[in-house]
């Protein structure tokens, strides 16, 4: 049998993260064949996350990246079952690898994210690897991408929310974009503007109108009138280009961006949280 020093089995940990103890029991178990005691390890990840399949990944960190020039943006949500685990310094790096990997290699979907390599293995088998190390189910949640002439991002002190946000130009104050990635993660909008509202939630907010104005003991053309006028209501608060921008809410996002540059505007954005 294979003497196994302390050398061993900080290579081990080093190449894996798994715990001193858990590297050298899966080095012993090999007899010290470095290959064979990774894949017991996975092995082991693989049988924690069976067990696991079916608890609540319900914590977690929210990342968002761009590439050297800005031109394209990553949101990645890497959830865990426990606040304690989603604080922890070797989770939030493995996080932030997987957001490094995403820039580096440009996958289009998060199948194709989750088949690239890492560290020797796909990041799908580091993640069944990861989840035997820290013994808590884990899975990317969320995976979100834009390409933009310039993509903004903003993430929240607490790493729970991230946003992303394209520019149809590049060239304007960095501050603009922080800004406008702010307004999106503080008041969540539903779409760029009223005309990328789908007609499915139009119609639903003018049902809502029409029953608040007959509750309200409307009636006839005045019905319409009312829902009409909420739905407008609607488009202010819930629109980007048309809310009224947080830092100065005397005048709209729209307004903002073309005191900055009179034809910069939004042509994408994404929002991603861990709901508390």
């Amino acid at each position: 049998m294979a003497q196994i020093t302390a050398a061993d089995v900080s290579k081990l940990r080093h190449m894996t993260g798994a715990g001193m103890m858990d590297c050298k029991k899966a080095l012993t178990e090999s007899d010290g064949d470095f290959d064979k005691a990774i894949q017991i390890i996975r092995e082991r990840g693989q049988s924690v996350a069976n067990k696991r399949s079916d608890r609540e990944a319900s914590e977690g960190v929210v990342l968002a990246t761009t590439n050297s020039n800005n031109t394209t943006g990553y949101i990645i949500a890497l959830k865990c079952e426990t606040d304690f685990v989603a604080k922890n310094e070797n989770f939030v790096k493995f996080a932030e690898k997987i957001a490094h990997i995403a820039i580096e290699k440009n996958p289009k979907s998060l199948d194709e994210l989750k088949a690239l390599n890492f560290e020797g293995a796909t990041l799908a088998e580091k993640i069944i690897e990861q989840t035997g190390i820290i013994g808590e189910k884990i899975e990317i949640s969320d995976f979100e991408k834009i390409d933009a002439a310039h993509v903004s991002t903003y993430i929240h002190s607490d790493k729970k929310l991230a946003t992303l946000v394209g520019f149809n130009k590049a060239g304007f104050n960095v501050q603009v974009g922080k800004d406008v990635a702010m307004q999106i993660a503080a008041m969540d909008p539903v779409a760029i503007d009223k005309d990328f509202v789908t007609q499915e939630v139009i119609e639903k907010e003018l049902e809502i109108g029409r029953h608040q104005a007959i509750a309200d003991g409307k009636s006839g053309d005045l019905v319409e009138k009312i829902a009409q006028g909420k739905l407008g209501k609607f488009y202010k608060d819930s629109t980007l280009l048309n809310q009224d921008f947080i830092k100065e809410s005397k005048i709209s996002v729209k307004q903002y961006l073309q005191q900055a540059d009179k034809d910069l505007t939004v042509t994408a954005f994404k929002r991603c949280s861990i709901k508390q």
